[in-house]
């Protein structure tokens, strides 16, 4: 088992900064790859970003070019760095924790382990 430890939520005002964290323990071999996921009130759950052990990572395309993933293998934790919050970022994160392969060519990331959430919210 993997437990995840996020913290960092908050509310900010659009335009704004957050940095959510979420730290691994547990069976960390069995894992190689994390990531975020997100939920709004009335959407489906989506993927976010994950990254990858070797550092590879990947967005997806609202939150391109504002949103930065990053990892620290030695502290087993990763970073979700959000800047230029829009009020549809509101919502609930999940840090998650999986396996990534390659599938025809396309590297898909698989979720094994969940957090418990931390809400964002972006208004004014």
């Amino acid at each position: 088992q993997v437990q995840l430890v996020e913290s960092g939520g908050g509310l900010v005002q659009p335009g704004g900064s957050l940095r959510l964290s979420c730290a691994a323990s547990g069976s960390i071999f069995s894992i190689d790859a994390m990531g975020w996921y997100r939920q709004a009130p009335g959407k489906q759950r989506e993927l976010v970003a994950f990254i990858t052990i070797g550092g590879y990572s990947n967005y997806d395309d609202s939150v391109k070019g504002r949103f930065t993933i990053s990892r620290d293998n030695a502290k087993n934790t990763v970073y979700l760095q959000m800047d230029s919050l829009k009020p549809e970022d509101t919502a609930v994160y999940y840090c998650t924790a999986g396996k990534s392969r390659y599938y025809s060519g396309t590297l898909r990331y698989t979720v094994d382990y969940w957090g418990q959430g931390t809400q964002v919210t972006v208004s004014s």
